[in-house]
């Protein structure tokens, strides 16, 4: 079974067209029935004026008041109305009795005959002018006395025929038809070329579909909580979803359709990729207290339009990949810590095996006593526990890849010291990066070290102090600030998401905690990292960018 096809509706540039034209059509017709119309009046206006003045020329003339009183006027008068006929254009020139008998007409066989027309109005010494059908047709004709000593002694009418009027108006009318026809040619072509413009732009579409797909447009930005941002071609926002300002910390009520993304406070490695020519696929960016992936896509369609950019918050994966990379590690510490206590167990046994005993306890024995040693001084000196099982963790990670990670003696952090604001996946954040990065530079030195100090200075207006030392080759006090910014590694890229990302989440999160992030230069070389983070609770910054570090930052 076949169902009819429903014709698609006239694309909104074709409905456009079709109403314009028809506009057009309907002004120039309009425009050339009123100018036919006042032409014509006026056609006649101007007819009735120059009839009254041909008409009171013949009257005032005294050759006519001469022939008048001649025994036969139609001799000499009738060659001079031909003749002012003639000159003046108009159709007839007679001249008559007061009583309205001719003296002179066009046809001669009418002379002697009665005028058809009033002629009341001027036997009483008054001119007029009225259209009226004599014997020559319709007429615009003017009738006036002829006086002498304040006496009638004859009338002149002077006319021109409505069909000579109607002539001259034709003729008018033609070209404005001619005019009025190239005003719709133009009129026409021009609205095809703009339509046509308009349905490129439209790409055919019908107002029906630009209303829905506005609809699907709205419910969409609302609807997808991944930030969404379009920039114009000359890099200004052009539209931004409520992920997109949640994301880049815009509130609601800000306004920043038409600003420039350099005007949005947005960190500068940001900034930068926002404003790149050249599309961004994954590239992972820090905020004030968010990181983000950041896609970039520019929109083009013969020029560049401008750029698509997708956000998306990752971090809490951020931090859950951080967790998973230490247990990571803390597993395959273990797994090396079991291969060590297997081969220290099978030389436990083949001890006892030849029969000395007491060599194998005191060898056993060791081995737990400077396992305990160090989870001793461990715990002595850090009583919170996220902070110590981080250290273990790490000591025992450092010492797999070669690498001393000792507590300094002068640490001391008891248990409750740190207030709720401290959360523990920031205190990991922190610490547990700064300890990968002494490692990562301490790895292969001279008697690779690292050594950590964590203290407080009190319990409420007091600060807590974490110091990471190493001994690699430290850092070039210009890039005192860089070592900071996100991508910023003097190693090998490693992984999708590169290196040059931890310290960089380290100053976020101490800038969000508004605390103070430097680094110095070791007494045996290296770098000392120090973080001091106020023990009371702070307020995050509204508008933080994280580009700046309070208090003594490099």
């Amino acid at each position: 079974m076949r169902f009819p096809v429903v014709p698609r509706p006239r694309s909104l540039a074709g409905q456009l067209f079709a109403m314009q034209a028809v506009l057009i059509a309907v002004v120039v017709a309009g425009y050339a029935l009123f100018t036919y119309v006042s032409d014509r009046r006026q056609g006649e206006e101007a007819a009735r004026r120059q009839a009254m003045a041909v008409a009171r020329a013949v009257a005032d003339a005294p050759s006519v008041r001469t022939a008048i009183r001649t025994s036969d006027p139609t001799a000499r008068l009738q060659p001079y109305a031909l003749r002012v006929t003639r000159d003046t254009g108009v159709d007839f020139v007679t001249i008559m009795t007061p009583r309205g008998i001719r003296w002179t007409h066009p046809d001669e066989r009418e002379i002697g005959k009665r005028f058809l027309g009033h002629i009341a109005a001027a036997r009483q010494g008054g001119s007029f002018t009225e259209t009226y059908t004599g014997t020559l047709g319709a007429s615009v004709r003017a009738v006036t006395p002829v006086e002498d000593d304040g006496h009638v002694i004859g009338l002149v009418s002077a006319g021109i025929r409505v069909d000579a009027i109607s002539r001259r108006v034709q003729e008018q009318v033609t070209a404005l038809l001619g005019v009025a026809t190239g005003a719709l040619v133009l009129g026409a072509v021009g609205t095809y070329v703009v339509n046509a413009r308009l349905r490129r732009h439209t790409h055919g579409m019908n107002a029906a579909e630009l209303s829905r797909m506005h609809d699907y447009h709205q419910a969409t930005l609302h609807a997808v909580r991944e930030g969404l941002l379009m920039l114009d071609g000359q890099y200004r926002v052009a539209l931004v979803n409520d992920g997109g300002r949640e994301l880049l910390g815009v509130g609601p009520e800000e306004d920043v359709v038409g600003r420039s993304v350099a005007g949005l406070r947005l960190p500068a490695p940001l900034t930068g990729a926002l404003l790149a020519s050249e599309p961004r696929v994954d590239e992972v960016h820090l905020t004030a207290d968010r990181v983000l992936v950041v896609n970039t896509s520019p929109v083009s369609g013969g020029e560049r339009r401008g750029t698509v950019v997708t956000l998306r918050d990752v971090t809490e994966l951020q931090a859950l990949t951080g967790e998973l990379d230490s247990e990571r590690g803390f597993t395959q510490a273990l797994r090396s810590q079991a291969h060590e206590a297997a081969n220290r167990l099978h030389t436990v046994v083949s001890l006892i095996e030849l029969g000395r005993a007491e060599e194998a306890v005191d060898f056993a024995t060791a081995e737990l006593e400077l396992a305990q040693a160090l989870t001793d001084q461990v715990v002595a000196a850090v009583g919170e526990p996220v902070l110590a099982a981080l250290l273990l963790g790490k000591t025992a990670q450092a010492h797999e890849r070669g690498v001393e990670l000792v507590v300094s003696p002068d640490s001391r952090l008891d248990d409750g010291l740190l207030p709720e604001s401290l959360s523990a996946r920031d205190l990991v954040t922190i610490l547990g990066n700064l300890i990968d990065n002494a490692v990562d530079a301490a790895q292969g030195s001279t008697r690779a070290k690292v050594t950590v100090t964590a203290y407080g200075t009190g319990t409420v207006a007091g600060e807590l102090v974490l110091r990471v030392a190493d001994t690699g080759t430290g850092v070039d006090p210009a890039h005192a600030d860089l070592v900071f910014q996100r991508g910023f590694s003097t190693k090998p890229a490693a992984g999708p998401g590169g290196r040059g990302l931890g310290l960089a989440l380290v100053r976020q999160a101490v800038t969000r905690l508004q605390g103070a992030l430097t680094v110095t230069e070791g007494e045996e070389g290296g770098a000392v990292f120090e973080v001091r983070l106020p023990l009371g609770t702070p307020a995050a910054p509204a508008g933080a960018t994280g580009r700046t570090m309070p208090r003594g930052a490099v």
